[in-house]
């Protein structure tokens, strides 16, 4: 099985999250997506980032309906910092006949370099791209030719601007699947 990972805080997990990753399982060659909630990202400072296990919650509520796109916690088990190359090497120990891939944004290819062992990621993992407003040239990523762009609609919603959203009493109910609002909503999160 071709499994697209798309790892992220999904703090809280939004319909752009849910678009992306649909439109990977849906027109691509991957079999399923894979949302793994990221408890601390190398990159990122743990201010305001709820309970792991509250994100993953959101994560499951928001794709239960969708029978390709699943949450995964494999990260909790793992070493923090996460790295991508560490979960990589855990995924393929414990699922040895599946094949794994990287989804990421326009966005964050342009840091690849700077992560863990990035040229292992770049030698043994296909790397799907979707696109953001702004065009970025992988030249000097894309050595060995792994990086697949995928024409994938651009989606400019942020959980940070939801986040702010929230605080400010704002509604953006909209912005997320109906029963991760009725979580937020119920556990007064963001507030």
């Amino acid at each position: 099985m071709k499994v697209g990972l798309y790892f992220g805080t999904f703090n809280p997990i939004h319909v752009g999250h849910l678009i992306i990753a649909n439109h990977f399982a849906e027109h691509s060659d991957l079999e399923e997506v894979w949302c793994v909630v990221t408890p601390q990202n190398p990159f990122k400072t743990k201010q305001s980032v709820l309970d792991n296990h509250q994100r993953l919650e959101m994560v499951y509520l928001a794709t239960k309906e969708y029978p390709k796109i699943k949450p995964s916690d494999i990260e909790f088990q793992l070493p923090q910092p996460n790295y991508t190359v560490h979960s990589l090497a855990y995924l393929e120990e414990k699922y040895p006949k599946h094949e794994f891939a990287l989804i990421m944004g326009e966005d964050n290819l342009a840091s690849l370099p700077k992560w863990k062992n990035a040229e292992v990621l770049l030698d043994r993992y296909p790397i799907y791209v979707y696109p953001r407003k702004i065009e970025q040239s992988y030249a000097a990523v894309d050595s060995k030719g792994t990086i697949i762009k995928v024409d994938a609609p651009i989606i400019e919603i942020s959980s940070s601007f939801i986040r702010k959203s929230i605080k400010s009493a704002k509604n953006i109910r909209p912005l997320l699947p109906e029963s991760v609002w009725v979580y937020l909503d119920e556990m007064n999160f963001y507030k």
